[in-house]
């Protein structure tokens, strides 16, 4: 209940801040004979702004108990707020009995700044120290983007460089070391992984089932989405980052020429490197421009005790996505299930090996869905035949199952299919040619790659 009434903090605070510095300000003026008859309204100025630094106090001490804050920045707040209270109780106590305009410019001029300092402190643990010169600091990123053009891209830092800056522009203000909303603190490496109230931040590995990511993905009105809706959000670019980063173990010393980088996040990486704006990001072309409706949340609670991850593919987006690699079963209750969000479902990952022929089946009338990911799961080609309805997939991976060119030529019927990753299956050297004459425009993927080494990294340029 106490914490209630401190979240009444900053509608009570600004009142003392308005009115005891126009009272001050009166009081000063009012040492001219022009202005001499402002005096008859210090008096209630005074009390009203006295008794409303008291409350403010307490309000404020109510909500700096809440533990989301600083304890050294708060209790410099707090000490010179009680100062505001008790000289501004003081001056109203002696002001008519004390006619001495250099005893009461005096202390006009010292509420002033005891007012200015604690305004600002206050500020502070808001917006973060930096707010009022943020602004004014060399290098300060063009066009609001969050991370600052990073030439040679291949040999920055990823934390460092990237994900370090992303964060501070965009978490630290609330999640820094100056306010930690709900317990979390993003500034530093070991807060990072020490996660905050709700359990761990991110889970290296698995940026699905990290919650950082999955609050940047919550819609912009729900009350747990990051950042706040009146705050700068991060684009979708950035969010690729993220994943990405927390994909490959979230590590905190490698440079980007050391993680992998599939075709996704190329592109990301090319605009670090330009130092163009991410403010505006197109969504994704595999994204559908109609957009449905919301799935009930009492639905997805369902889905997450079965062990599935369902998060919202983008921001501002009812269209999912859903992980199945830690399904506990792939039972007829779990299948069940899909039929409440057939029309949400963008993105789908089956890689379990729960996962048969008779599991496609009830997916067959996800007609919205663009990508499919079957590695390693227990399909045959017969399996295959239940994604004949699916007119928008793209991405079809086939990774580590005993698919084979019977089972590649059912896939003839889908027209717009882009990728195809058919790595560790049975499809042979001599089946791609036959792949690639029955499916002409779509991106064959066999894996096993060798990356040449260079004899050396640098170019040496001799005259002729």
């Amino acid at each position: 209940m106490l914490e209630f009434f401190g979240r009444f903090h900053p509608v009570f605070v600004h009142l003392p801040i308005g009115i005891l510095l126009l009272a001050c300000i009166f009081i000063l003026l009012s040492f001219s004979a022009k202005f001499v008859n402002l005096k008859h309204a210090v008096p209630i100025m005074l009390l009203l702004g006295a008794l409303s630094a008291v409350v403010s106090c307490l309000t404020g001490y109510f909500l700096s108990n809440s533990g989301d804050y600083d304890g050294k920045l708060v209790s410099n707040h707090q000490w010179m707020g009680i100062s505001v209270a008790v000289l501004s109780i003081i001056l109203f106590a002696i002001y008519k009995k004390v006619k001495s305009n250099a005893v009461l410019g005096t202390i006009s001029v010292i509420l002033i700044v005891l007012i200015s300092i604690t305004g600002h402190l206050g500020g502070s643990l808001t917006h973060g120290s930096d707010y009022l010169t943020a602004p004014l600091k060399s290098g300060n990123t063009k066009s609001g983007a969050a991370i600052p053009p990073i030439p040679n891209v291949q040999e920055a830092f990823v934390y460092q460089n990237a994900i370090q800056p992303l964060l501070k522009n965009r978490c630290y203000s609330c999640h820094g070391s100056e306010k930690q909303k709900g317990k979390l603190r993003l500034d530093e490496e070991v807060y990072i992984l020490k996660g905050g109230e709700d359990g761990n931040t991110i889970v290296r590995g698995k940026a699905e089932e990290s919650e950082l990511i999955r609050r940047l993905l919550l819609p912009l009105d729900n009350k747990d989405h990051m950042a706040p809706k009146e705050k700068p959000q991060l684009t979708e670019n950035e969010i690729k980052l993220l994943k990405w980063w927390i994909d490959n173990g979230a590590d905190f010393k490698k440079k980007f020429k050391d993680l992998p980088q599939p075709e996704g996040i190329k592109s990301v990486l090319t605009g670090l490197q330009k130092g163009e704006s991410t403010q505006e990001v197109a969504k994704s072309n595999d994204i559908p421009t109609e957009e449905v409706d919301m799935v009930d949340q009492e639905v997805l609670k369902k889905f997450t005790a079965k062990g599935v991850t369902i998060s919202p593919i983008a921001q501002n987006t009812n269209y999912l996505s859903a992980n199945f690699i830690n399904a506990d079963a792939m039972g007829k209750d779990v299948l069940d299930l899909i039929k409440s969000i057939e029309k949400q479902l963008l993105w789908l990952k089956l890689e379990n090996k729960k996962v048969n022929d008779q599991t496609l089946s009830a997916f067959k009338n996800c007609k919205n869905l663009t990508r499919l990911n079957l590695n390693y799961t227990s399909i045959t080609d017969a399996g295959l035949a239940q994604l004949k309805g699916l007119d928008q997939l793209q991405s079809l991976s086939l990774v580590g199952t005993n698919i084979s060119l019977k089972g590649i030529e059912q896939l003839k019927q889908l027209k717009n299919l882009k990728f195809l990753y058919v790595y560790q299956t049975k499809v042979s050297k001599a089946d791609l040619a036959s792949i690639k004459k029955l499916l002409p425009k779509v991106s064959l993927d066999t894996g096993n790659y060798k990356i040449p080494f260079l004899a050396k990294d640098t170019i040496v340029v001799k005259a002729l």
